[in-house]
């Protein structure tokens, strides 16, 4: 199995929050609720038959980046994933208190 990143550009819909979100081939959570979906194996391939969706726990910072960490909600796999632009940290920061 492969550790390199592929780029999979994908317009969705959240199955959390109903946002309706544009890919850009490195988008994998939606940028209103934060909340993901557990598809790869590694990042990019779609190989997971999970499918469950992954919660959002808590947002750190790693080498000067803001990271997602995520939760399986099915099977309990814990991914981190970077940032995006676009994300309403804030809201869910807010959600948090």
């Amino acid at each position: 199995m492969s550790q390199k990143f592929i780029k999979n550009k994908e317009d969705f819909v959240c199955e959390k929050c109903g946002f309706k979100v544009v890919g850009n081939g490195y988008t994998n959570h939606c940028p209103e609720c934060l909340w993901s979906k557990h598809v790869d194996e590694n990042p990019g391939d779609r190989a997971s038959a999970c499918g469950g969706l992954m919660k959002p726990l808590d947002v750190v910072m790693e080498k000067g980046q803001f990271e997602i960490i995520h939760q399986c909600v099915q099977c309990r796999y814990k991914k981190n994933n970077k940032t995006a632009p676009n994300d309403k940290i804030e809201k869910f920061l807010a959600s948090m208190i």
